[in-house]
């Protein structure tokens, strides 16, 4: 009798050990990461690990991007995401340990069979049952770690929606103040074309041109003025937009400065190395727990197909009557291994369909990451570019400035027609815009770099 309990007991361990073989044939991520994100880049750091204070020092920026993450309805659901599978985590570990159930009853049964005296059967007790399911083939364990990877991938997940938030808000607020930058511009250009507007009608009037200047100097203005309520519309438009991640209702109001032409912007960026941009994405991190959660869940599948071995304890007092229901012991034991014999491959198809979805959380991963190195290397060129399109626009602008103040003095002069001084002043409208739109577009890539290198979500 011992030796075959001897025999039972190694059987259940080779068996608990052969349940380990259900991941480990699992294909692995296949990542063949590139030595460097972008060609000559070998910086050992990268800007991804300055906050994201320090990266965007406009105060009222700094501003508006703080209240958003406090009060940005999105992100506040994703931190009572976060809770709920921690506790779900916490359930997970409860389950290894003996359930205790209590239960006090009192019934009166009354009996009258044919031909007999009655039958009275009171009866009383309180018992409490003690109960636990021993984790042979790992499912306990499996599932733990299912719960731990759920709540990881949801934490990344709210730290991936905090940098994607603090990007949006950024690119957001260089938008808005580069409209205000282009109305001011052509505000300005407005007024300019007004004092063309009253001269050119004062020489008309007087003879001294003819009315097609006039006309022209009419056209201009309404031009012009014609483009100040679509900004203005533009305008309040990106203002809501910014409101409504700050977890606002829209507003009149919203303070900021105005955009900085002349502010320079670092000429090299750290990227870091590729290892380090693993790391620091917080996205990546959150599709590798979702890789993690499947291979368990895979685990548990697996350990699915098994006999589950439970043992139950219940103990307390029985009676047919108060007063002797604790002089009156109860207890019963019971051990037993229940398992599926005939499921006609259920539990096979479900532990097949567990491994189909660890296939589909790998191709997620590896699609995840190859994302991550083209977004990163996408802004890092942008960026390189726009600072090489800055200086060109305000090469240009100081071009157009140069040849509007000569078109002009030639014409007052007589020695050109109108029409090349508004062709003039046309392009020197076009350049301001230009030099406006190129810093708004060279902050934009630096915001978008960020992000892509994984900054920003910092507490």
């Amino acid at each position: 009798m011992k030796s075959r309990f001897i025999y039972i007991i190694f059987a259940l361990a080779a068996l608990a050990a052969a349940s380990c073989s259900g991941v480990k044939n699992l294909t692995k991520p296949q990542l063949d990461l590139p030595e460097t994100i972008e060609a000559g880049a070998t910086d050992s750091t990268t800007m991804a690990d300055l906050e994201w204070w320090k990266v965007y020092s406009d105060s009222a920026l700094i501003n508006i991007i703080s209240e958003t993450l406090s009060h940005n309805r999105n992100l506040a659901a994703a931190g009572a995401r976060v809770e709920r599978l921690r506790e779900l985590y916490g359930l997970t570990a409860a389950n290894f340990f003996p359930t205790l159930t209590a239960n006090a009853y009192a019934n009166r049964e009354t009996n009258k069979y044919y031909d007999e005296v009655d039958l009275v059967d009171p009866e009383i007790g309180l018992k409490a049952t003690l109960s636990w399911e021993a984790d042979l083939w790992g499912g306990l364990r499996w599932a733990r770690k299912k719960g731990g990877a759920d709540y990881l991938a949801s934490l990344e997940n709210q730290r991936a929606l905090r940098m994607t938030l603090i990007a949006e808000v950024a690119s957001a607020y260089f938008r808005l103040i580069a409209l205000d930058n282009e109305l001011s511009i052509v505000r300005r250009t407005l007024y300019t074309r007004e004092e063309n507007l009253k001269k050119a009608k004062i020489r008309f009037e007087g003879g001294l041109t003819p009315e097609t200047v006039y006309r022209q100097a009419q056209v201009e203005h309404a031009t012009t003025a014609a483009l100040i309520p679509g900004l203005e519309r533009q305008i309040e438009v990106q203002k809501n937009a910014i409101t409504l991640l700050m977890g606002r209702f829209p507003a009149d109001q919203l303070e900021r400065r105005g955009l900085m032409l002349e502010e320079p912007l670092p000429e090299k960026i750290p990227l870091g190395l590729p290892s380090t941009l693993l790391k620091r994405r917080p996205d990546i991190r959150a599709a590798e727990a979702a890789l993690q959660s499947s291979l368990a869940a895979v685990g548990v599948a697996y350990a699915e197909r098994f006999p589950k071995l439970r043992i139950g304890l219940t103990g307390g007092a029985e009676d047919n009557d108060f007063t002797h229901l604790f002089r009156s012991p109860f207890s019963y034991v019971v051990g037993g291994i229940t398992g599926t014999i005939l499921d006609f491959g259920r539990n096979k198809r479900k532990y097949r369909a567990a491994i189909a979805a660890y296939d589909e959380s790998r191709y997620n991963y590896e699609q995840k990451v190859l994302t991550a190195f083209s977004e990163t290397r996408d802004a890092a060129v942008t960026f390189r570019l726009m600072r090489q399109t800055t200086a060109r626009r305000r090469e240009l602008l100081d071009a157009a400035q140069k040849y509007a103040q000569l078109a002009y003095a030639q014409y007052n002069m007589g020695v050109i027609n109108y029409i090349d001084v508004l062709d003039a002043q046309r392009r020197y409208f076009d350049a301001q815009v230009g030099v406006s739109n190129a810093v708004r577009d060279q902050y934009l890539a630096l915001v978008q770099l960020y992000k892509a290198l994984g900054g920003g979500w910092q507490e």
